[in-house]
């Protein structure tokens, strides 16, 4: 598990959280920043995602923004790991985090791809033009 906030928060800087959590307008806010407090004071940080944190299919398909079905055939054919839980797939959000990560990447590799064969296009266009 990853934290957003080490335990390099000096005692001021605690001091200040807590400050800021007695003037809190609201209880949620003011509990909150005291769990901050103690968290960092007792030097184990803020947990951010957790790795091993699953979503189920349907949660992973909106999370990047592509139907179910999709996702379902993305989980058939081992593009992206899952895992079974019972008989429900089950996906390691680790493992969400990559394949999101890896399609990005694809997608800037194609567009770049893309933009080098319309240059080459051109002036291939261009050296025939030359010799016409």
């Amino acid at each position: 598990m990853q934290n957003v906030l080490g335990c390099g928060l000096s005692s001021e800087e605690i001091a200040d959280i807590q400050r800021l959590a007695e003037s809190a307008k609201t209880e949620t806010v003011r509990d909150l920043l005291l769990r901050v407090a103690s968290l960092s004071s007792s030097g184990n940080g803020i947990p951010s995602i957790a790795e091993d944190r699953t979503y189920t299919p349907a949660e992973a398909a909106k999370r990047i923004g592509m139907s179910r079905t999709h996702l379902y055939k993305l989980l058939d054919r081992g593009a992206l790991p899952s895992h079974r839980v019972g008989s429900h797939r089950k996906i390691f959000a680790s493992d969400l985090k990559a394949f999101e990560e890896k399609r990005h990447a694809d997608r800037i590799e194609l567009a770049e791809r893309f933009s080098r064969e319309r240059e080459t296009a051109a002036a291939v266009d261009d050296e025939i033009a030359d010799l016409l």
